[in-house]
């Protein structure tokens, strides 16, 4: 697996939506299960921080979400086009993070995108 492209980064004002994309060169199908995480701007380089779990989508439809981003996001896949999405609605400015999309197909361990900036300004 091999994330081939990333998108929707940006800058928002609080209260908009933004949605997140990562396109991988494989085939999704048969993915156990992707998912997204954040990680705060400043604590990228920070030893012994880990990134906030957000959202979960198994391969069976499932989906799981972190508890400061449910109601809010929405994890969703579109196996056509090779791709899973993140749609952010209400954004605060505590959303402001990178956020990685990660996908698992075992036994395989997980594979990463680089990150993608999102800011949310008050």
């Amino acid at each position: 697996v091999q994330v081939a492209a990333e998108s929707g980064g940006g800058s928002v004002q609080a209260g908009e939506s933004r949605t997140i994309s990562c396109t991988v060169r494989d085939s999704i199908f048969n993915m156990n299960v992707m998912g997204w995480y954040r990680q705060a701007p400043g604590e990228l380089r920070a030893p012994g921080k880990q990134r906030e779990f957000i959202a979960r989508l198994h391969n069976d439809g499932r989906q799981d979400y972190g508890a400061s981003v449910s109601g809010r996001f929405t994890i969703s896949r579109d196996i056509a086009k090779r791709t899973l999405s993140l749609q952010m609605n209400n954004l605060t400015p505590d959303d402001t993070a990178v956020y990685f999309c990660s996908f698992v197909r075992l036994p395989d361990g997980a594979v990463w995108g680089r990150g993608i900036h999102v800011t949310v300004s008050s």
